[in-house]
Parts: C-alpha cells; structure tokens; sequence
C-alpha cells in the first residue's frame, strides 16, 4: 500500500501517574541537557476503537481508532514493529465514515481478521497536555503528553467509565539524540514517582488484554 501523509514509525514510552503526580518542568533540568521546553499545550481527544467481536486486533497488539481533535485527527492502524515502536498508517475522517473504517487500512489486517467484522467496542476521551523538549537548533525532538482519559467499553454493562492518568513520551525526530532523551525523560518521571505503564495501550488497558 502506497503511504498517506502522516504514515510513519512511532516510538514512545508509557508511565502510569497517580492524580498527585506533579510534571517535572522537564526545560530545567540539567540531567536533560537543559533542552528548551515550549509551552505546554492543551488538547481535548476522542477516539472510537474499532475491533472484532473476539477481540482479534488486540490479541495481536494491533489498534484502529476515528479520532478526533488535536493536530492529526483521522482513522490510525497502529501495528506492532519493535520494542517501544508501531507503524502507524493514517486516513483522513472523510476516507470512512463513523461505524465503518477505510478500506485500505482494514486491508491491512486482513490476515487477522479473517472476516470478521469490525465495530465499535470502546470510546476514549482524553484531556491531553503536551510539551515538547527541542534540540539546540529548535528541531523538536520529544513531545511528553500528559494524558486524563476517561473510558467505555461498549457492552460491558456490568462497570462504569474507566478513569486514569498516564505519561506518553514519544520521538518526534527519530535519531540517536531523541533516542536518548526519551530515556532521559523516561529516567526523571521514574524519579518523580511514575511507573513503567503495565498496558501496552490505552485500549489494551480498558479491554483487559495487558
């Protein structure tokens, strides 16, 4: 399949954050080399979660969400492609419609699916702060998105909303620099008191499947 804009491979890590953790002003800090923090962002996210009636992407560490809000609204496949790292491939919210995904991305998955339908099986809104640590040239290389999320799986009659607080840590310009500070933020939240994330993704935490 021919890439759309805004394809690529996505490196991040994950923290788990009790209400009362604090975010460290992660631009001051001399153990990250002092780099130059922006101001932090906040953005507003809903994501519909779309999977087959036994769960299949997720078994196999495979998500496909409609998002919208925020700088990169639109359908996301993220497959898995190493330690800390999906592919993710994008399309637009017109490409596809709200109970359906775009055909191309579910292309993709094909062999997981084995034609079974795919519906909706959880929504996540999500208050998202963001800052972004940039190099000495002004290339931003990490954005730390500190994530509120509240959840609903669908059919799942017996709970209610899922509420928690985690840390994302992404490479925004793949290189041994930005490799490098991604495990330099990850060191200074460990030390404030995060904890490695036990879910390989939000979806995976509200579906139970690690």
């Amino acid at each position: 399949m021919t890439n759309s804009k805004g394809d690529h491979l996505e490196t991040e890590q994950k923290y788990d954050a009790g209400a009362d953790f604090v975010l460290p002003k992660l631009g001051s800090l001399p153990e990250l080399g002092g780099r130059r923090a922006a101001e932090p962002r906040r953005i507003y996210l809903s994501a519909t979660y779309f999977d087959t009636e036994d769960l299949r992407l997720i078994q196999h560490k495979v998500t496909l969400r409609r998002r919208v809000g925020g700088d990169d609204e639109g359908w996301h496949l993220k497959l898995p492609a190493g330690k800390d790292t999906r592919q993710e491939l994008h399309a637009p919210l017109d490409e596809g419609n709200t109970g359906r995904p775009p055909a191309r991305l579910t292309a993709q998955v094909k062999e997981v699916t084995a034609g079974e339908p795919l519906r909706p099986v959880a929504i996540l809104d999500t208050e998202r702060t963001v800052v972004t640590l940039a190099a000495s040239a002004g290339e931003d290389l990490v954005e730390v998105a500190d994530d509120l999320v509240t959840a609903v799986r669908f059919g799942a009659t017996d709970s209610g909303p899922m509420r928690w607080r985690e840390i994302e840590v992404e490479v925004l310009s793949p290189g041994a620099e930005a490799t490098a500070l991604l495990e330099g933020v990850g060191r200074v939240l460990r030390e404030a008191g995060a904890r490695p994330s036990a879910s390989g993704s939000k979806l995976a935490r509200v579906l139970g499947a690690g």
